[in-house]
């Protein structure tokens, strides 16, 4: 897998990764990252990955991010009750 970009973001690591004809978006906060596959040739680039990155999208991410920490508290909790 072979980095091609990483975009600067004051809450976010993002990085937009190329691996087997896929352009594969990481965005991290803190312990926990999403990613996202496009097909090389579902876009005309690079730049059309990065356009698809838009305030909505990290938005949406930032909403699932904090599904994903009280999942994780949740079976971080869950781990002693059950042995």
């Amino acid at each position: 897998m072979r980095l091609v970009k990483d975009i600067p973001h004051d809450r976010y690591k993002i990085q937009v990764f190329n691996y087997n004809a896929k352009y594969i978006v990481k965005i991290e906060l803190g312990q926990f990252e999403q990613t996202y596959k496009i097909g090389e040739t579902d876009v005309y680039g690079l730049d059309d990955v990065e356009r698809m990155i838009t305030p909505e999208l990290l938005s949406n991410a930032l909403k699932r991010f904090v599904e994903m920490r009280s999942d994780w508290e949740e079976a971080f909790k869950q781990k002693n009750v059950q042995a």
